[in-house]
Parts: C-alpha cells; sequence; structure tokens
C-alpha cells in the first residue's frame, strides 16, 4: 500500500475497488482465525484480480473502513491488512504505517524494526475475538470454502506409489533449486521417516532450515492433491516437534509439489493452511 492507502474510501461503495474489498474482507478474516498471513499474490489468484498492485487501493478502503469502525466502537480494531505481504520481503506495503504509526516513521525503519512493528500488530491480529461482529456491521459474510465433498474424498482416498510418483521424487531431491532453495542446499533424501510412523517424500536438512516435500504426480486426482496440503500441514508440525524435542533451532515447512497444477477449487485451503505450492514440476 502506498498513498492510496488513504485516498482509499471505506468499502460500503459501488466503485470496483470497494467492491473488491468486501470480497477480500472475508478472505483475510479466514486467514485471520487461521492464524496465516497471505501474499498479495495469491489473495489476487483467489479473488481473480488479474494485478496484485490493484490490491493498494482495496486494502486501503479495508483500512479506512476498520478505522472508523473503531471510531464508532470506541475501541481499537487491528489493522487486518496487514496480513497481506509481499513475498520476497514478508512484509506489508509501507502504506500500512497509516494504520499502525506515521507512514513516514514506519518507511524510515531498518527493515527488521519494521518486521517487530508488523509482528506486534499481526499478534493483536490473531488474538482479536470480534471479527464475526466486524463482518456484521460492514455487512459482509464470512467466507467457507465449500470443500466437504473433497475432503470427505481425501479422507477415503488411498493411493500406491508407481513409477511417475518415484521419478517426481528422485527429481525434486536432485534438485533443491526447485522448491527455492540455495544452490549450497545438499541433494535431498526421499522416504524420510519420522517418529509419526510417516515418511516425507523428500526431505532437505539444512543448518539453518528442515524442508519437506510432499510431490503428486500429473495423474494424481483432485482428491490426492488436497490430501497432500494437508499432509504438509502434518508433516510441518511434526517437524517442529522433531525440532523442540531434539533441541535443535532450526526452522522446520513443508511444501507441496505438483508435477501439474493446483485446481482453482483448492487455491482457498491452500490460502488457508498457508502451504506453498510449486507447480509444474516436470522431470526431465
Amino acid at each position: 500500500m502506498s498513498v492510496t492507502a488513504i485516498a482509499a474510501a471505506p468499502i460500503s461503495g459501488k466503485k470496483l475497488y470497494q467492491r473488491r474489498a468486501r470480497q477480500a474482507l472475508p478472505l483475510l478474516v479466514r486467514q485471520a482465525r487461521a492464524g496465516e498471513q497471505i501474499a498479495y499474490s495469491e489473495l489476487a489468484e483467489e479473488m481473480g484480480v488479474p494485478n496484485a498492485r490493484n490490491l493498494n487501493y482495496v486494502l486501503g478502503s479495508i483500512g479506512q473502513s476498520l478505522e472508523l469502525l473503531s471510531q464508532t466502537w470506541q475501541e481499537k480494531v487491528p489493522p487486518i491488512q496487514c496480513l497481506v505481504v509481499n513475498k520476497n520481503t514478508g512484509l506489508p506495503g509501507e502504506g500500512i504505517g497509516w494504520f499502525i504509526t506515521k507512514k513516514e516513521e514506519f518507511g524510515r525503519l531498518p527493515r527488521s524494526q519494521q518486521r517487530e512493528v508488523v509482528k506486534a500488530e499481526l499478534a493483536k491480529v490473531f488474538a482479536y475475538t470480534k471479527w464475526p461482529q466486524v463482518l456484521a456491521a460492514l455487512s459482509v459474510s464470512f467466507a467457507v470454502p465449500k470443500l466437504n465433498s473433497l475432503m470427505n474424498q481425501a479422507s477415503r482416498y488411498r493411493g500406491g506409489e508407481g513409477q511417475d510418483h518415484k521419478r517426481l521424487k528422485a527429481y525434486v531431491a536432485a534438485h533443491p533449486e526447485l522448491i527455492n532453495l540455495s544452490a549450497s542446499t545438499p541433494p535431498g533424501t526421499t522416504e524420510e521417516p519420522l517418529p509419526s510412523g510417516d515418511a516425507l517424500d523428500v526431505s532437505f536438512q539444512g543448518s539453518n532450515e528442515w524442508v519437506a516435500a510432499e510431490v503428486k504426480p500429473i495423474n494424481s486426482p483432485i482428491a490426492d492433491i488436497l490430501r497432500g496440503l494437508y499432509q504438509c500441514v502434518k508433516y510441518r508440525a511434526v517437524m517442529e516437534a522433531v525440532q523442540a524435542t531434539i533441541g535443535k533451532p532450526r526452522a522446520a515447512r513443508a511444501v507441496l509439489v505438483l508435477q501439474g497444477q493446483l485446481p482453482p477449487s483448492l487455491i482457498p485451503a491452500r490460502n488457508t493452511l498457508g502451504i506453498t505450492v510449486f507447480e509444474r514440476v516436470v522431470p526431465r
């Protein structure tokens, strides 16, 4: 967000950015309740906005609406728009400063201090219990992905490991750069066992980070891809528990690697769960 953050009007209007603000706010409330941030590009993709830069006015409109609601309620509604971040920096746009401090002050802070300021605001966003009341006050409805049928299919899915899956695992293990790991990352191992009885498709052990890749070949049905998203959630939790148990101060995360493309109907689930997905990874 830039100066558009304060130029935007509240969401109760007919302009395109105001309609989009009414579309975006329930998605941000969903993310807040899930405890997950979301990238500009991911939010734009889910909303069908062709250019993520067009979210500047959208988020500014949300910010203005929450400021007005804070005045009406005589209590601070935290700036939920700080959930939306740049993928490269992990920070919201500098315009967030209009809603958490003086913009000029926020923009002059070193990146490390900006992170601390945003971290404090995120804690308030995640802890806030009145988001349903905020939605009601602004006449918008909560966003719930319609995935019940697919979730039932995913819970019953029992797929074996074919040659395509084995080949994709080996390819990803040999090429850590495919999932944006540094060139110095050692090749991964396949079928890395976890104390939970699970096995990671591919495991990359770095000095500062442990990364798991769950891979799905081109012939994976949509239920298996959804299952893969939940597998990443599970593996991430187990990996973090392992790190805590052995007292090793490393970050742990799990990503989903698809030989094909993420089905559009699973974009809300990806965003809600906070799983990074790499698409169109084809063994060569």
